[in-house]
């Protein structure tokens, strides 16, 4: 696909989105140059290895389901802020070895990379620490966007921890109704950190702008009931639809997973794995799911709920491998592994299990 009217990385989309817009509807066939482009935060996650030892490992929500994306064989793009520090020259060198395209990732020497610590209970179960007052990924604004590598891609990611703070709240919303202008559909992670957020009350109405303007939405039972008020999962999955997307899927942890169309709705269990460190396993699955959604080639409306069922049953086995080993980016698996995994491993059962 090539557009004639110019796309900067210095341009404001108000200026040129409607004759984007107007080439793009005119052409005949679309060729995209990414199956997804992803914009958010990129930073490094400190895992801890005992005795007060950690590991340095990339990061960040967005760029985890872009590598889970590429490891299933999808062409990835990514749009971000990360410090003119080595952590920055770190997580660049480390998105560009995944395969994800890095023209659209800045540096700013106003603030460093941001930095989490995470810390594992005796389940593997994660919390976070962070370093971010602010963080250079707080400081991406709209106009340094490269809105091309939106246009150029079939789908477009983001989640709500770049949607903390001023000037990248603005600059995702931006991408976000580019893609949307664009007819380019749009994943959402709501993705909750209480402690980056001045209070409870904004986070819960910066995170629901997210959601209605998203196609596609993941999201924790936790979140679930932030958002709804309800910890039922038919109900909550109702009200979620009801916002504007057309496919929900609510992860569970060791439970599984609950998904609702206009269709319907339906549940299932994961696979019994060695949790060792849950970190990345919710963009395990979304980025599985994506990439299983992309190969339908169809709107989301025309794929039924049978065939969304057996999306999710490998979405759940993509997030039950990434428990299996210590960190988030190096631990996304393949297709290979994913189908060894649902060939040969049990699915846990919890009969007392309410949905």
């Amino acid at each position: 696909m090539h557009f004639t009217t110019r796309i900067s990385q210095k341009g404001n989309p108000a200026a040129f989105t409607n004759a984007i817009t107007n080439e793009y509807n005119e052409m005949d066939e679309v060729m995209f140059l990414f199956d997804m482009t992803a914009i958010g935060e990129l930073l490094i996650d400190f895992t801890p290895l005992g005795d007060r030892s950690y590991r340095a490992n990339p990061g960040g929500a967005p760029a985890n389901v872009l590598v889970a994306a590429e490891r299933l064989g999808k062409k990835t793009a990514f749009l971000g802020m990360v410090g003119t520090d080595a952590f920055g020259d770190m997580l660049e060198a480390d998105l560009k070895s995944y395969g994800i395209d890095t023209s659209g990732l800045l540096r700013t020497d106003e603030s460093p990379t941001t930095l989490a610590f995470i810390h594992l209970d005796e389940d593997g179960n994660r919390s976070f620490s962070f370093i971010r007052n602010p963080g250079a990924d707080t400081l991406l604004t709209a106009d340094l966007l490269d809105y091309q590598r939106i246009g150029l891609a079939r789908l477009l990611h983001f989640g709500s921890v770049s949607l903390t703070h001023q000037p990248s709240r603005e600059a995702t919303f931006a991408a976000v109704q580019f893609a949307r202008c664009m007819n380019i559909p749009v994943s959402y992670d709501p993705n909750l950190r209480t402690s980056l957020w001045p209070s409870l009350e904004e986070a819960n109405e910066q995170l629901m702008n997210g959601l209605q303007l998203a196609n596609i939405v993941k999201l924790s039972l936790d979140e679930l009931e932030f958002l709804t008020g309800t910890n039922d999962l038919k109900q909550g999955s109702a009200i979620i639809l009801s916002k504007g997307p057309e496919l929900v899927f609510v992860t569970l942890g060791a439970r599984g997973c609950v998904y609702r169309t206009a269709e319907g709705f339906g549940y299932l269990p994961t696979y019994d794995t060695t949790v060792i460190d849950t970190t990345g396993c919710g963009d395990a699955f979304f980025g599985c799911a994506l990439s299983l959604l992309l190969d339908e080639k169809k709107p989301l409306a025309d794929i039924p709920l049978s065939r969304i069922a057996e999306i999710a049953d490998y979405a759940n086995c993509a997030g039950a491998l990434c428990a299996t080993k210590i960190g988030s980016m190096a631990t996304m698996p393949t297709m290979t592994e994913i189908e060894h995994c649902r060939a040969e491993t049990a699915k846990l059962i919890f009969p007392d299990l309410k949905y």
